[in-house]
């Protein structure tokens, strides 16, 4: 019986269904491999091929880190590769030398390089590779470099931990809104430094000082009015939630959604010693950590503020009973933690490097893993919570993939957690 036929319309269109996939399926085979892609969601991207002498390299691992993103791909049978980014910054894209055949090495420059996108939003890395002898960081060294940037990256937690856990010690408040003053404190120095043009070193205190004000003005204006009224401690959480939304929104309104650079953010890296080398930036930022981390401890425990903070963390009532001015002290120690958290905002904008609205959610669940990590209400255990923690988070990266570092932080939190409750340097209480 004739297929073409008016009698036999379903096989006819059974066989047109099955002619039209074989074709397709035969376009889909000739057709030529694409590059490998992440982050298609995002209108840039940085792309290339890896190549020897026009030959193709594939399962090539790349690497692209910056603004806060980091992303990677395997390059495809014809060596393309494409990461798409969320914003027109500065990237640092690794080509990982281990996933190339043997006896194969990147020969001019080095296996990271730093790219700049440009007003076409996409930008174009390859890597000169061929025969050559592989220089390898030994695992040692690998693992020292990372420790010494945890030790960095720590200190600058520790500096937002610490007004977390004296915000929440005095008042018992888990604040939300305190990433937000991280972000202030990096915004406000965006501000002195760049757009008002005044020299970096007047623009950092300028900034912590705008970020002090802004501490006493949310407890004069807001929180203390709270206390007065009365409200519960879950009350108060979900304000510092609504406060945290809104402040983001408000910094993202005036500065947008891209990443800013202060003055002096791709400094020179100086070698130390082996493999480990940091950057100017690195070792200001580690200074100034260390030194306003003395001063804090130097005030908590010698002067009579740090003595009746202590006091009203330990027993507010008793200490209010023992003429100790509880509104006082608390105002205070609001307008500390916000220079604190300040400070650390404009470090983490020179650790990144940059500064965006977000910023200051991005490590704000650190910040608590840090502070319950350490026991919370304890000022120097949120310390140690936050060393360890970063420490955790920059070490990690040498076996889990960089954009899971975070996550075995938190694992470690929760490991913690099962066997100490009440953190390292925290006490145990009664429960009911």
């Amino acid at each position: 019986m004739n297929f073409l036929s008016v009698g036999n319309p379903r096989r006819l269109l059974k066989l047109l269904i099955v002619v039209f996939t074989s074709l397709i399926i035969g376009l889909g085979l000739l057709t030529p491999a694409n590059a490998d892609t992440v982050g298609e969601e995002y209108d840039y991207a940085v792309l290339g091929n890896v190549k020897i002498e026009g030959v193709a390299v594939g399962g090539v691992r790349m690497l692209v880190e910056g603004a806060g993103y980091s992303a990677e791909t395997l390059t495809s049978d014809d060596g393309s590769w494409l990461i798409g980014v969320p914003s027109k910054d500065v990237y640092s894209v690794t080509l990982d030398e281990s996933t190339l055949p043997a006896g194969v090495v990147v020969l001019e420059g080095e296996p990271t390089q730093e790219v700049e996108l440009g007003l076409s939003g996409r930008v174009v890395m390859n890597f000169f590779i061929g025969e050559g002898e592989r220089n390898e960081v030994s695992f040692v060294d690998q693992f020292i470099s990372r420790f010494i940037y945890g030790i960095n990256f720590g200190l600058m937690l520790g500096l937002a931990s610490v007004g977390l856990s004296l915000v929440f010690g005095t008042t018992g408040l888990s604040n939300f809104a305190h990433g937000e003053m991280v972000t202030f404190g990096a915004v406000a120095a965006l501000v002195f430094g760049v757009f008002m043009q005044l020299p970096i070193w007047v623009a950092i205190p300028l900034a912590v000082i705008a970020s002090a004000g802004m501490g006493w003005s949310l407890d004069a204006g807001l929180w203390k009015p709270l206390r007065k009224r009365g409200l519960g401690i879950v009350q108060l959480m979900i304000v510092s939630i609504g406060l945290s939304l809104t402040m983001r929104y408000i910094i993202q309104f005036f500065i947008g959604g891209g990443t800013e650079q202060l003055p002096g953010f791709d400094s020179p890296k100086i070698s130390l010693f082996g493999a480990v080398a940091l950057s100017t930036n690195d070792l200001y930022s580690m200074g100034i950590s260390i030194a306003v981390i003395i001063g804090f401890a130097v005030w908590l425990i010698k002067t009579k503020t740090g003595k009746a903070t202590r006091a009203i963390s330990d027993n507010p009532d008793l200490a209010a009973a023992s003429g100790i001015d509880v509104d006082k002290v608390i105002r205070i120690v609001w307008i500390v933690a916000a220079s604190l958290a300040g400070l650390s905002g404009v470090l983490w904008a020179y650790f990144r490097p940059g500064i965006k609205w977000d910023m200051g959610t991005q490590i704000l669940l650190l910040i608590f893993a840090a502070v319950t990590l350490g026991g919370l209400g304890t000022a120097f255990g949120a310390l140690i919570g936050a060393l360890i923690v970063g420490i955790l988070v920059e070490t990690s990266g040498m076996f889990i993939p960089a954009d899971l570092k975070y996550v075995g932080a938190l694992v470690v939190l929760i490991g913690v957690l099962m066997f100490r409750p009440q953190g390292i340097m925290g006490r145990k209480q009664r429960i009911g």
